[in-house]
């Protein structure tokens, strides 16, 4: 008997293949079951992720192996097999130990050394030992691979590196309010996206100390998972739908957006009309008194008649009119930027953006 492990995942298929691939826990059971079932296999696991589905067995022969297991792929997924099989990849024995491993470690993960991963192939295990589909391959495969992957996150540091783009943006939040977890204290963190970069953000976010993480997502079961993982971390999280993200906007200090989209998902537009509904923050002091004669001062003592936002400073623009995406802009400067868009004399709508 052999290992074989037949899949795709977001090295080898679009986003729109992934999606539409995703199985739902009953089907995924159902799938492990007529792996064994098959003839070809002795011994069924599925590692099932936001962007990637695996499916591994002990199987006698190789190619009727693959052709039985992309068969099944395919019939629990709903996608046609003529247009999932340029899409999968196949590994047999001591490469398909490999890929598992190099998965385990976050090496084949969208972002390099994510550790939710581990989590995962944990419960890959714990779910083929409740179907008893998995036999003495498969337990000692698995069981092997998370103690690779971790020693391989505990040795290496290899998860900080898909940490830094997250921690770098709280930092810079953090200017002048100390430690980063000063500033998070108390904070509400939206999270657009349930995937492998959405849970880093997530998992960064919460254990810097924000007190509660909403994740968005076009699919809310997706979501859903995430914040229970999150749950369990002992963060407070809760999942929403697309549709609620301009509520969650509203309401959020911080937002981060990691989808696989390939247009915005938040514009300039968007965001003014997010943070207009938004009340002041408790224990904010009341603005000033303008001495008469004086030149009126925003918040921040910029002149009125002026952006209170260093816009320029911004890398990759900004537009009024939302034709660029919004990055590096806490949610007070945000506030204060919208507010002088709409209560600023005469059109701004073609004034420049930064470079």
């Amino acid at each position: 008997m052999s290992l074989l492990v037949v899949g795709l995942s977001h090295r080898s298929a679009p986003v729109s293949v992934l999606e539409r691939a995703a199985l739902n826990p009953d089907t995924q059971a159902k799938l492990v079951l007529d792996t064994l079932a098959a003839e070809p296999a002795a011994e069924a696991a599925l590692l099932a992720t936001c962007n990637r589905i695996e499916l591994y067995a002990d199987v006698d022969k190789f190619h009727a192996g693959v052709a039985e297991l992309s068969t099944l792929l395919a019939q629990h997924s709903g996608v046609g097999l003529d247009e999932l099989t340029p899409y999968l990849y196949v590994h047999y024995e001591d490469r398909a130990v490999h890929h598992l491993f190099s998965v385990a470690c976050g090496l084949d993960s969208m972002v390099v050394g994510e550790g939710q991963i581990l989590g995962q192939i944990k419960d890959t295990l714990a779910g083929a030992q409740e179907l008893h589909s998995a036999g003495k391959l498969l337990n000692d495969l698995f069981q092997q691979a998370l103690r690779v992957g971790k020693r391989a996150h505990s040795e290496t540091g290899i998860d900080r590196a898909g940490q830094s783009l997250v921690t770098f943006g709280l930092e810079q939040l953090a200017v002048g309010h100390g430690p980063v977890e000063t500033w998070a204290r108390g904070k509400r963190a939206l999270v657009i996206g349930a995937g492998s970069m959405s849970s880093l953000a997530a998992a960064t976010l919460a254990r810097a100390g924000v007190a509660e993480v909403v994740v968005a997502n076009r699919t809310l079961e997706r979501a859903e998972r995430l914040t229970e993982i999150l749950r369990d971390g002992g963060a407070s999280a809760r999942a929403v739908p697309m549709d609620a993200v301009a509520h969650e906007l509203a309401r959020a200090d911080v937002a981060i957006s990691c989808t696989g989209a390939t247009g915005l998902v938040l514009t300039g537009t968007d965001v003014r009309a997010s943070v207009a509904g938004r009340t002041p923050t408790a224990g904010a002091e009341a603005p000033a008194t303008t001495a008469p004669g004086a030149t009126e001062k925003t918040a921040d003592g910029c002149p009125a008649d002026g952006c209170p936002v260093d816009v320029s400073a911004v890398r990759g623009g900004f537009s009024v009119e939302g034709e660029a995406a919004v990055a590096g802009f806490d949610a007070a400067a945000l506030e204060q930027h919208g507010a002088w868009v709409d209560n600023a004399p005469g059109d701004r709508t073609s004034a420049p953006t930064g470079a």
